[in-house]
């Protein structure tokens, strides 16, 4: 088989990365490279060049301030399971970190990456939507509803980097997810959180544009937050993916079943393994 050439660029700062984006053919930048290097063996990308963000200074680490726990780009999954100001104020958040793939898995990748390529299998947005994070970069800040647009696709332009991901401390929050024996990837999974009177509810894995908010379940939980207000024909099929997974009904049936799970989890930092 005939391999594409591909050159691999470790920059010293933003600036030489967003250099290089600009300078050369058709340059990607690479974070974790769960999504990524599975579509290059797959052949179905082939960039000229790979720069790697993840040696950037500046993009790692965990803080708090006004009420808001701010994510670095290049941090680790596993970070954010260990994370003591993550546990202490959105314990679903660290939970879900704690679930992603496997340990490998978990020491490698970033929540950067799994946010900026908008995996439909990813944890990270359900989390990210269903908190109302905003996801900072090197040019603006971009609210979560206006962030994600499809299935692989968000409102980065071309070249912009992701910095750090903010998240709103919620009064309760919690997180389900259903996992592929094969590939443990999320066939369906739901962050949900509380904010006041207000109720966010994110599904990831199930949905055939990629993550979105169950407003149907939201609507539901603002009137009654408990599990017993989740009928099971709230989130309609045709919003939803069908593969040799299950159907697009199965999935329905799923995600009113996660949605009560996540009510169940609230203020717990379970890893959902």
């Amino acid at each position: 088989m005939v391999m594409y050439p591909t050159r691999y660029h470790r920059p010293a700062g933003l600036d030489e990365a967003i250099g290089l984006f600009t300078e050369c053919e058709d340059a990607t930048y690479l974070a974790g490279g769960h999504t990524l290097l599975p579509t290059m063996k797959q052949r179905l990308a082939h960039p000229s060049d790979l720069i790697d963000l993840c040696v950037l200074p500046g993009l790692r680490g965990i803080g708090l301030k006004d009420g808001v726990v701010s994510i670095g780009a290049t941090t680790l999954h596993a970070e954010v399971a260990v994370s003591p100001i993550a546990r202490q104020w959105i314990p679903a958040l660290s939970g879900l970190a704690g679930s992603i793939g496997d340990r490998h898995v978990r020491h490698r990748g970033t929540i950067g990456g799994s946010v900026a390529n908008n995996d439909p299998a990813a944890d990270y947005p359900a989390a990210v939507l269903g908190l109302g994070a905003t996801v900072v970069t090197d040019r603006r800040r971009i609210a979560a509803d206006a962030y994600f647009v499809s299935l692989y696709e968000t409102a980065l332009e071309p070249g912009e980097i992701i910095t750090r991901v903010e998240f709103p401390i919620p009064d309760q929050a919690g997180y389900a997810k259903f996992r592929s024996p094969a590939s443990r990837y999320a066939i369906a999974a739901v962050f949900v959180s509380k904010s006041g009177a207000a109720v966010r509810v994110a599904v990831t894995g199930a949905g055939a544009a990629g993550v979105f908010r169950a407003h149907a379940l939201e609507a539901a939980l603002e009137q009654d937050f408990r599990p017993g207000a989740i009928a099971p024909n709230q989130v309609d099929p045709a919003v939803l993916l069908g593969d040799l997974n299950g159907s697009p009904e199965y999935r329905a049936s799923l995600v009113a079943v996660l949605a009560r799970r996540a009510l169940g989890h609230l203020g717990e930092a379970r890893s959902y393994k």
